[in-house]
């Protein structure tokens, strides 16, 4: 089997980031398992280090996919697996779920989705797969000309979309993260989530333009 990376870009996530990094050293899957701290203020680096992870620490925070882009540098892995550090209830099935559809050569990227019932999911199918769960081959990464904050899942949605390379999207069910408004309390999360959608939307408008 191709060796796989995970990489986990985490940002003052030490309340979570254990159990992620747990859960993918466990599941026998991974070559490694990389934790980005992009500017952390906490623990994240000495909490990720502590269970194992192989920890690079970025001095400031550049965005997302500044973090995934370092990890990736790390490594030298064929198939790259990205995590969120907050996630709550990551098994070993999700990340074989997320896996498969890659190390079979079905797809050259797999998004992992949240199952949110067939009412939820009906309306998540709306809009596009912004989801940090998802397994590629590390040229899909390697192809993008720039990455962007929050942005960079709608880089590499729309990459395979305009090369026409075959994309998978499964369900995880049980799975679910730590909401910004928890992490942080209503004003400062709500102003996180609203940092972000915009990050998103920018990168969707540049991503629309860019020639691949």
């Amino acid at each position: 089997m191709p060796s796989v990376a995970a990489i986990i870009p985490a940002r003052n996530e030490a309340a979570t980031v254990a159990a992620v990094v747990a859960s993918a050293a466990s599941s026998g899957l991974f070559f490694e398992v990389i934790v980005v701290s992009d500017g952390s203020t906490d623990a994240t680096a000495a909490v990720a280090r502590r269970t194992g992870a192989d920890v690079l620490e970025l001095p400031r925070s550049g965005g997302k996919g500044a973090a995934l882009a370092a990890g990736v540098a790390r490594t030298g892995a064929p198939l790259l697996c990205f995590l969120d550090a907050d996630l709550v209830g990551l098994n070993a099935g999700h990340l074989t779920a997320i896996l498969v559809p890659v190390l079979s050569g079905e797809a050259v990227m797999c998004v992992g989705r949240r199952d949110f019932g067939a009412v939820g999911n009906f309306f998540a199918d709306l809009f596009p797969a912004v989801g940090g769960q998802r397994a590629m081959r590390r040229e899909v990464f390697m192809a993008l000309p720039a990455t962007a904050g929050y942005g960079i899942e709608v880089m590499l949605n729309r990459l395979c979309e305009v090369r026409r390379w075959p994309v998978r999207h499964v369900l995880l069910p049980g799975l679910g993260h730590v909401r910004k408004t928890r992490k942080v309390g209503l004003w400062h999360g709500a102003v996180g989530y609203l940092r972000m959608f915009s990050s998103v939307a920018g990168a969707w408008v540049r991503a629309r333009s860019l020639r691949f």
